[in-house]
């Protein structure tokens, strides 16, 4: 059971986040009529700082945080792919973000359908894209909220039966309350918090590790041994040949899917700028630096002995602060993990509602919906998403979320298409764009169940199996038949939709387009 100590600086950090929830209210406020703009971008008026707050906070989940060891502490080396792929998404997020800011901006654009709805001119295609996102993003919100109970639990912060459960619904319920009344709001103003907690308590447990072990070669070496090898360069730490495709692939896949989830791109719509997005995304790396410590955790906890009950790995690195940290700084650790859950969990079921509302509820159902109905089915939406979640999280194993979560990451990857190549060209048609998204989500799926839903799936080449991440075969495959099938409409002269983006319909060499937007 947790301490006193402990349980005091876990409950100061958890209600230090509700205090700054309720001051959301004051983030640049507005005098403009309630909108779902302002609402669930606050008003496009987040400056540099803020927005690299909530980008990062947004990314960088309390899951990856427990996760990316847990992998590093079950299986070594693979596990550290997180940290390329993190750093293949800032030049990308230098380079799309700022584009898609700039085209949403200027036609009030909310989502990321509502672009592939305006440059291809075909509902049907928005739709799915936003269907995608929604179902992609909803065990994405569900694995923060076990992150949380693994966090409690390895703490023994998490009574059993239905106490516990109770326990985390009350530290969820602050910020759903929060994020109902002050929308995008009050997950910012959380993320400074999250910030410093992380930054500073993982500090402290770095420092603790390295003066325990007496630096980073006697960890690996004592992990090493732990993992059966003799040293660091003779065993699972290191990528065996075979392991590499699926490391590459896995972190070239995850960087183009992450910025496709509807949660990451309102984080980056709600900036007031694209050249506030592409500072941020010049700064982003100090948050995979963290990521990148936290996996050496996990080599940490290996080192140390700890071990994880069997199936959840992801409890090894709070297991270690529990041992090696006195019980005040373990609480501070515990709440700057549950507080790194809080934020992602908000942007997504505000992200998750906004879709709905923009592309599916006004769309659809009531085109006619004034601004102030719009804002409120869409609270009303995010309530539910994370009422769904907790009852997901209570109701179904684990693993189950965590199946649907690596689902989830090769679904979202097949809107790359319609999305990322939309932005710099329009020759792909919507009807094969359509079909290729088809073709992805179903290949992508078939790949993933076939092999017990693990995510790396072989592919017979003649040479042998090449294990390599699904959603990369299944992009290959959507692109292949977009591109095909465009060529084919093409010669049947199947006419396509308006373009109401003013983005040029081919690449243009050497010439850059005028958008036409402020970018300060």
């Amino acid at each position: 059971m947790a301490g006193a100590a402990m349980t005091a600086t876990f409950l100061a950090v958890i209600g230090g986040a509700s205090l700054l929830a309720v001051t959301a209210r004051w983030l640049r406020p507005s005098d403009r009529l309630p909108s779902l703009e302002g609402w669930a971008l606050a008003d496009r008026s987040l400056g540099a700082g803020w927005t690299w707050l909530l980008l990062g906070g947004t990314i960088y989940t309390a899951y990856t945080f427990t996760a990316v060891p847990g992998l590093a502490y079950g299986n070594g080396a693979p596990a550290f792919f997180a940290v390329p792929y993190t750093v293949i998404v800032c030049p990308l997020a230098f380079v799309l973000l700022s584009r898609l800011w700039d085209v949403a901006r200027r036609h009030g654009y909310i989502t990321v359908a509502d672009f592939v709805r305006g440059r291809y001119g075909s509902p049907p295609l928005a739709l799915v894209v936003a269907l995608t996102g929604i179902l992609a993003t909803m065990p994405y919100l569900a694995l923060q909220l076990l992150g949380i109970r693994a966090v409690l639990t390895a703490g023994g912060l998490y009574p059993s039966g239905a106490t516990g459960d109770l326990v985390m619904v009350a530290v969820f319920a602050g910020l759903a309350v929060a994020t109902y009344r002050h929308g995008l709001r009050a997950p910012t103003v959380i993320s400074a918090l999250k910030a410093v907690a992380v930054f500073v308590s993982l500090t402290a447990v770095c420092w603790l590790v390295l003066r325990r072990f007496g630096g980073f070669g006697a960890v690996f070496d004592g992990a090493a041994r732990a993992l059966g090898g003799t040293d660091a360069a003779h065993s699972p730490l290191l990528l065996s040949p075979g392991q590499q495709p699926a490391y590459a692939t896995l972190a070239l896949g995850s960087a183009l899917a992450l910025l496709m989830y509807p949660h990451v791109l309102t984080a980056g719509f709600a900036a007031d700028g694209g050249r506030t997005l592409r500072k941020v995304s010049a700064g982003l790396p100090a948050w995979t630096a963290l990521l990148a410590l936290f996996g050496f955790l996990g080599i940490a906890a290996l080192a140390a002995g700890v071990r994880a009950p069997e199936g959840s790995a992801e409890a090894a690195v709070p297991m270690l602060v529990d041992r090696l940290m006195p019980g005040p700084l373990a609480g501070l650790v515990f709440g700057a993990i549950v507080v790194g859950a809080l934020v992602p969990a908000a942007v997504m079921s505000i992200a998750a509602a906004t879709s709905f509302v923009r592309n599916v509820y006004v769309e659809y159902v009531h085109p006619t919906a004034t601004p102030k109905r719009q804002v409120r089915v869409a609270k009303a939406v995010s309530l539910t998403a994370k009422l769904g979640a907790v009852a997901f999280v209570f109701g179904l194993r684990d693993q189950d979320a965590i199946n649907l979560q690596l689902l989830g990451g090769v679904w979202i990857l097949q809107i790359f298409p319609a999305v990322a190549v939309g932005l710099y060209t329009r020759w792909l048609h919507p009807r094969a764009l359509l079909a290729g998204w088809a073709v992805g989500m179903a290949t992508g799926t078939y790949l993933v169940v076939r092999e017990g839903f693990s995510s790396i799936v072989p592919l017979d080449t003649g040479a042998g199996p090449l294990e390599i991440y699904a959603g990369v075969a299944a992009l290959v495959l959507n692109l292949t038949v977009a591109v095909a099938g465009t060529a084919a409409l093409a010669v049947l002269g199947v006419a396509r939709g308006a373009d109401a983006t003013d983005l040029p319909s081919r690449l243009m060499a050497g010439r850059r387009p005028e958008t036409g937007a402020n970018n300060s």
